[in-house]
């Protein structure tokens, strides 16, 4: 089975990282496309724009963001492609560009990923 990690994107490239995929749905500030070392930009599988607004990072929302964005995904024919991917490769990275590590729409794709594998 694969290992799925998160990353922030503005962390520095790491072999280790497997195949890099960018899951937010705008690009991120500060970042070339030529030297951000993407194997792929699934902006689908983001959160909505409604949703991304409505959570604003803040950490309240979070337990009710994490089933609103649960929501979206089994609705997403995106979250499809996705798994198809990561299920060809050994280590993939899900890369997004919020500040907080761990209240971040990334970490909710990750087990939502994890338990469509199981």
């Amino acid at each position: 089975m694969a290992t799925i990690k998160t990353k922030r994107i503005y962390e520095p490239f790491d072999e280790a990282d497997g195949v890099r995929i960018l899951v937010d749905r705008l690009w991120p500030r500060g970042i070339k496309k030529e030297t951000a070392r993407l194997d792929e930009w699934m902006k689908e599988v983001a959160p909505s724009a409604g949703l991304r607004k409505w959570f604003n990072h803040e950490i309240p929302h979070w337990d009710e963001f994490r089933l609103k964005y649960h929501i979206e995904l089994k609705r997403n024919d995106a979250v499809k492609a996705l798994v198809d991917l990561v299920k060809k490769h050994k280590t993939v990275t899900l890369l997004y560009a919020a500040h907080d590590e761990e209240h971040n729409h990334a970490v909710v794709l990750q087990e939502f990923i994890g338990e469509m594998l199981k």
